[in-house]
């Protein structure tokens, strides 16, 4: 199916609603007294894309606006995960003091333009779309990151963003002009034709190749490519950190995908891909692997700043699920859409709760949890010890279900040394997160700290989300199901 623009429009309802909420608060902000209900148009916005998704999702997959984009179930499912986070995110920056003093109009219009462009990065049928859509995500991001306008912290990170993006995207599209000019179309199944037809160049394949993979890394921040991370998780209003961390990140994971299956690689039977035109990608990606979750592992040993270490983790978490790429099967794939799900909760868990202490202390440093659980803060400590026990892939939570499908898929393909470095870099992670619940429950407060109170708009998010991180992690197959129902890509007639 090939529709043309009109016929397109039925398609991608939750992307018009999307675009509605956008309007509907910015024109809000104009008259709105209270801007709490600017939030809250964009949470109800939010909920209504994801509504809307549900009811696109049983239509027939094809091509839309004359093969700009395409709907399928793989795209659905990451639209999901999108939308997912844009609501955790919004749901943050309503019990955020950072995010009160905003001119939340803007704030909330800039987070939801981020998502709508995370939708297209996740249903990109072509490489003009791809680079937009990772664009307009980008741009967004770098405004987002520096919102916090009288603290310098927020203004460097929102630079430093800007110049590590601006480098990374121009080496992409320059990588993609390499590939468009080897296939003659920008088009991803005629771009996998015209590879499998023909006799293109390795070495200008390989350049072009490398050269998107440093846009794509820089998204998903996989080293070398990781260096804004920090500053960017330390500098951004913490639910912006949140959302990059998550949403952002997955977008460059989706698009990932869709560069590198439909478009450079093809189906070998019993769920196998092999690359094609001779370019052995997945050895690139196997060092890349492994060298981002022992970087960012080992970096977050020595990191005091909360939001710094978690933006290391996220790094090694890169490194973790950049294996599914390697094992070239189906089972990868599946595996690293659980375990994107499964970040997801633990992560803006993670963040959530550092998030609730510098509400009330001003500071992020791991300090500012010394005896959490002795003042009033039980049970925030205890979310907190559910989500890292998680990042760290320990029973039973959904962290350690991710990991193990993970490990388990690249351990049938007989990459023992992969496997062996990710479950090494698994153990040094034990050693800052479990730092990180020490100083909760085993050290004594100073006793200048204040109590901590939670409230309920804050509590019923940390608390869902630590629920949800158990539960799923005993019961994980309606997820893995769904992430197995997800993998299906439309390539259609070329």
């Amino acid at each position: 199916m090939d529709l043309g623009n009109f016929d397109s429009l039925g398609y991608i309802l939750p992307e018009l609603i999307l675009v509605g909420t956008i309007i509907t608060v910015l024109l809000a902000d104009l008259f709105v007294d209270d801007k709490d209900r600017l939030g809250e148009i964009a949470l109800a916005g939010t909920a209504l894309a994801l509504f809307g998704l549900a009811m696109v999702n049983g239509n027939q997959p094809g091509w839309l606006f004359s093969r700009m984009i395409v709907h399928d179930p793989f795209a659905v499912f990451f639209k999901m995960v999108f939308g997912l986070s844009a609501l955790a995110a919004i749901w943050m920056s309503l019990g955020s003091v950072e995010v009160r003093g905003m001119n939340r109009g803007e704030y909330y219009g800039l987070l939801l333009s981020s998502v709508l462009g995370t939708f297209f990065m996740a249903s990109a049928a072509n490489l003009l779309m791809a680079y937009l859509s990772l664009e307009f995500v980008s741009i967004t991001s770098y405004v987002l990151t520096g919102y916090l306008r009288h603290n310098r912290r927020s203004g460097e990170a929102a630079l430093k963003y800007l110049i590590y993006g601006g480098v990374a995207s121009g080496a992409m599209i320059y990588g993609m002009s390499w590939i468009f000019g080897l296939a003659g179309t920008m088009d991803f199944a005629g771009i996998n034709e015209a590879l499998r037809q023909g006799e293109p160049n390795k070495l200008a394949l390989l350049i072009g190749i490398v050269l998107t993979l440093a846009g794509l890394g820089y998204k998903i921040a996989a080293v070398p490519f990781h260096m804004w991370a920090p500053d960017v998780y330390q500098g951004a209003p913490l639910p912006i950190t949140a959302f990059l961390s998550v949403g952002s990140k997955a977008g460059g994971f989706a698009l990932w995908i869709r560069i590198f299956y439909p478009a450079l690689s093809q189906p070998a039977g019993g769920g196998n891909w092999e690359f094609i035109a001779g370019v052995d990608w997945p050895q690139v990606v196997l060092v890349l692997s492994m060298v981002t979750m022992t970087l960012g592992n080992f970096t977050a040993l020595s990191q005091r700043n909360l939001k710094r270490l978690l933006a290391y983790s996220s790094i090694a978490h890169a490194g973790y699920m950049l294996m599914a790429f390697v094992v070239l099967n189906n089972e990868g794939l599946v595996a690293m859409m659980f375990y994107i799900v499964a970040y997801y909760l633990m992560n803006i868990g993670a963040f959530l709760a550092v998030m609730i202490v510098a509400n009330q202390t001003g500071s992020e440093d791991i300090d500012t949890f010394r005896g959490l659980a002795w003042r009033g803060g039980v049970a925030p400590a205890v979310a907190m010890t559910v989500f890292l026990v998680s990042l760290i892939g320990l029973p039973p939570m959904v962290g350690f279900i991710g990991k193990l499908y993970l490990f388990a898929a690249v351990v049938k393909q007989q990459f023992y040394f992969l496997a062996t470095v990710g479950v090494l870099n698994s153990l040094v992670s034990a050693f800052y997160y479990f730092r990180i619940i020490r100083t909760m429950f085993l050290d004594q407060p100073q006793g200048n700290e204040a109590p901590l109170s939670v409230s309920w708009h804050n509590g019923a998010l940390l608390y869902g989300l630590s629920v949800a991180t158990i539960v799923f992690g005993i019961y994980w197959e309606p997820v893995i199901g769904l992430a197995a129902r997800s993998l299906r890509f439309f390539v259609g007639p070329v």
